[in-house]
């Protein structure tokens, strides 16, 4: 299992029409080969932002092959779609996180 973390910072001023889209988009990738699920979170910031609103998205997915292939194959187009909705509005940081070791809560 890998996450692929998408950092997003956008503006107030369009934040629930982008949260939204958000939605729709993060649906679009979950059927495509090797999206296994997502988390949608808001970041609750230390101190007020009045410009801006800070979200991640973690998607997990099966295998680094498959995020190979999503940033081969389906990436760009998908990109495209949110720079031509809301071009100069949101910012984009992208990481990926593979486990090193996954510990349990002892019962």
């Amino acid at each position: 299992m890998l996450v692929y973390e998408v950092n997003i910072t956008v503006r107030n001023a369009i934040a629930d029409e982008y949260r939204g889209w958000l939605g729709e988009h993060v649906r679009e990738l979950l059927t495509l080969p090797g999206f296994v699920s997502a988390e949608v979170f808001v970041v609750e910031p230390e101190q007020e932002d009045s410009e801006h609103q800070r979200l991640v998205v973690a998607y997990r997915l099966d295998s680094h092959n498959s995020l190979t292939r999503y940033l081969r194959e389906f990436a760009p187009a998908m990109r495209a779609k949110a720079l031509e909705k809301f071009k100069g509005q949101f910012q984009i940081e992208r990481r990926v996180l593979a486990p090193l070791v996954e510990m349990l809560r002892a019962e």
